[in-house]
Protein backbone atom coordinates (compact mmCIF):
# COMPACT_ATOMS: atom_id res chain seq x y z
CA UNK A 1 0.00 0.00 0.00
CA UNK A 2 0.79 3.82 -0.39
CA UNK A 3 3.52 4.33 2.80
CA UNK A 4 1.98 7.85 3.12
CA UNK A 5 -1.06 6.21 4.27
CA UNK A 6 -0.17 3.80 6.41
CA UNK A 7 1.77 6.41 8.60
CA UNK A 8 -1.66 9.12 8.56
CA UNK A 9 -3.49 6.21 9.70
CA UNK A 10 -1.24 5.23 12.20
CA UNK A 11 -0.95 8.61 13.55
CA UNK A 12 -4.74 9.05 13.58
CA UNK A 13 -5.08 5.70 15.57
CA UNK A 14 -2.64 7.81 17.86
CA UNK A 15 -4.77 10.61 18.01
CA UNK A 16 -8.24 10.35 16.67
CA UNK A 17 -9.08 14.20 17.38
CA UNK A 18 -5.75 14.55 14.69
CA UNK A 19 -6.21 17.11 12.19
CA UNK A 20 -4.41 14.28 10.15
CA UNK A 21 -7.34 13.10 9.07
CA UNK A 22 -7.39 15.91 5.99
CA UNK A 23 -4.26 14.83 4.89
CA UNK A 24 -5.57 10.90 4.96
CA UNK A 25 -8.67 12.20 3.16
CA UNK A 26 -7.11 14.14 0.22
CA UNK A 27 -4.23 11.04 0.23
CA UNK A 28 -6.97 8.67 -0.47
CA UNK A 29 -8.61 11.13 -2.81
CA UNK A 30 -5.75 11.08 -5.07
CA UNK A 31 -4.93 7.21 -4.93
CA UNK A 32 -8.56 7.24 -6.07
CA UNK A 33 -9.95 5.72 -2.85
CA UNK A 34 -13.01 8.24 -3.11
CA UNK A 35 -15.14 6.16 -0.35
CA UNK A 36 -12.22 6.06 2.29
CA UNK A 37 -11.91 9.38 1.43
CA UNK A 38 -15.38 10.74 2.01
CA UNK A 39 -15.38 8.51 5.39
CA UNK A 40 -12.12 9.79 6.53
CA UNK A 41 -13.33 13.32 5.61
CA UNK A 42 -16.91 13.00 7.37
CA UNK A 43 -14.91 11.55 10.60
CA UNK A 44 -12.90 14.01 11.02
CA UNK A 45 -15.31 17.32 10.47
CA UNK A 46 -17.62 15.97 12.90
CA UNK A 47 -14.83 17.01 15.41
CA UNK A 48 -13.33 19.63 13.22
CA UNK A 49 -16.36 21.09 11.39
CA UNK A 50 -14.65 24.57 10.38
CA UNK A 51 -11.40 22.81 8.54
CA UNK A 52 -11.74 24.12 5.07
CA UNK A 53 -9.52 22.06 3.17
CA UNK A 54 -11.16 18.60 4.42
CA UNK A 55 -14.67 19.78 3.30
CA UNK A 56 -13.24 20.66 0.00
CA UNK A 57 -11.71 17.15 0.16
CA UNK A 58 -14.72 16.14 0.93
CA UNK A 59 -16.54 17.71 -1.91
CA UNK A 60 -14.22 16.59 -4.55
CA UNK A 61 -14.09 12.94 -3.39
CA UNK A 62 -18.22 13.16 -3.52
CA UNK A 63 -17.91 14.79 -7.14
CA UNK A 64 -15.54 11.79 -8.31
CA UNK A 65 -18.32 9.17 -6.97
CA UNK A 66 -20.73 11.09 -8.86
CA UNK A 67 -22.58 12.46 -5.96
CA UNK A 68 -23.11 15.60 -7.41
CA UNK A 69 -25.78 17.06 -4.90
CA UNK A 70 -23.33 16.24 -1.91
CA UNK A 71 -20.81 17.48 -3.24
CA UNK A 72 -22.50 20.97 -4.51
CA UNK A 73 -23.02 21.20 -0.50
CA UNK A 74 -19.99 20.33 0.98
CA UNK A 75 -18.07 22.92 -1.84
CA UNK A 76 -20.48 25.52 -1.17
CA UNK A 77 -20.33 25.53 2.95
CA UNK A 78 -16.45 25.46 1.67
CA UNK A 79 -16.91 28.96 -0.41
CA UNK A 80 -18.91 30.48 2.92
CA UNK A 81 -15.94 29.77 5.28
CA UNK A 82 -13.34 30.80 2.39
CA UNK A 83 -14.29 32.92 -0.38
CA UNK A 84 -11.13 33.03 -1.83
CA UNK A 85 -10.44 28.97 -2.24
CA UNK A 86 -9.69 28.27 -5.48
CA UNK A 87 -10.15 24.52 -5.31
CA UNK A 88 -13.39 24.77 -3.94
CA UNK A 89 -14.48 27.80 -6.25
CA UNK A 90 -13.32 25.36 -9.35
CA UNK A 91 -15.20 22.16 -7.56
CA UNK A 92 -18.21 23.51 -7.19
CA UNK A 93 -17.60 24.90 -11.27
CA UNK A 94 -17.36 21.52 -11.65
CA UNK A 95 -20.76 20.46 -10.02
CA UNK A 96 -22.50 23.26 -12.47
CA UNK A 97 -21.06 22.20 -15.47
CA UNK A 98 -21.88 18.28 -14.41
CA UNK A 99 -25.97 19.30 -13.77
CA UNK A 100 -25.80 20.95 -17.56
CA UNK A 101 -25.94 24.58 -15.68
CA UNK A 102 -23.52 26.06 -17.88
CA UNK A 103 -24.25 29.52 -17.01
CA UNK A 104 -23.15 28.56 -13.45
CA UNK A 105 -20.13 26.52 -14.05
CA UNK A 106 -18.92 30.13 -15.81
CA UNK A 107 -19.56 32.06 -13.08
CA UNK A 108 -18.00 30.48 -10.63
CA UNK A 109 -15.06 29.56 -13.40
CA UNK A 110 -14.66 32.97 -13.73
CA UNK A 111 -14.50 33.44 -9.80
CA UNK A 112 -11.68 30.83 -10.39
CA UNK A 113 -10.10 32.68 -12.94
CA UNK A 114 -10.15 35.31 -10.98
CA UNK A 115 -8.28 34.16 -7.69
CA UNK A 116 -5.97 32.19 -10.58
CA UNK A 117 -5.39 34.83 -13.38
CA UNK A 118 -2.45 33.15 -14.88
CA UNK A 119 -3.93 29.54 -15.28
CA UNK A 120 -3.78 29.07 -19.09
CA UNK A 121 -5.66 26.52 -18.71
CA UNK A 122 -8.72 28.03 -16.82
CA UNK A 123 -8.46 30.82 -19.14
CA UNK A 124 -9.10 28.44 -21.99
CA UNK A 125 -11.94 26.93 -20.20
CA UNK A 126 -13.69 30.19 -19.54
CA UNK A 127 -13.06 31.32 -22.94
CA UNK A 128 -15.27 28.23 -24.59
CA UNK A 129 -17.98 28.24 -21.82
CA UNK A 130 -18.26 31.75 -22.70
CA UNK A 131 -18.44 30.69 -26.22
CA UNK A 132 -20.90 28.22 -25.72
CA UNK A 133 -22.97 30.35 -23.71
CA UNK A 134 -23.12 32.68 -26.23
CA UNK A 135 -23.84 30.26 -28.66
CA UNK A 136 -26.86 29.00 -26.49
CA UNK A 137 -28.36 32.32 -26.12
CA UNK A 138 -28.03 33.20 -29.23
CA UNK A 139 -30.13 29.93 -30.34
CA UNK A 140 -32.42 30.94 -27.79
CA UNK A 141 -32.94 34.27 -29.31
CA UNK A 142 -33.84 33.06 -32.75
CA UNK A 143 -35.57 30.14 -31.78
CA UNK A 144 -38.20 32.79 -29.75
CA UNK A 145 -38.22 34.67 -32.96
CA UNK A 146 -39.25 31.83 -34.88
CA UNK A 147 -41.85 30.77 -32.32
CA UNK A 148 -43.14 34.07 -32.34
CA UNK A 149 -43.45 34.13 -36.15
CA UNK A 150 -45.32 30.80 -36.10
CA UNK A 151 -47.64 31.93 -33.58
CA UNK A 152 -48.38 35.13 -35.83
CA UNK A 153 -48.56 32.99 -38.86
CA UNK A 154 -51.13 30.69 -37.02
CA UNK A 155 -53.23 33.19 -35.63
CA UNK A 156 -53.30 34.86 -39.46
CA UNK A 157 -54.45 31.50 -40.51
CA UNK A 158 -56.76 31.35 -37.97
CA UNK A 159 -58.65 34.81 -38.79
CA UNK A 160 -58.72 33.57 -42.24
CA UNK A 161 -60.77 30.75 -41.86
CA UNK A 162 -62.61 32.67 -39.12
CA UNK A 163 -63.61 35.10 -41.74
CA UNK A 164 -64.66 32.57 -44.60
CA UNK A 165 -66.90 30.51 -42.06
CA UNK A 166 -70.57 31.38 -42.96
Amino acid sequence: MNPRIDDLRRRLERDPASIAFAQLAEEYRRAGSFEEAVEVARAGLAVHAGYVSARVTLGRALLALGRIDEAGLELAIAIRQAPDNLAATRGLAAVHQQRGDGEAALTHFESALSLAPRDPGLQDLVSSLADSARTRREAQARAERTIAALERWLAAVHGTRTERRP
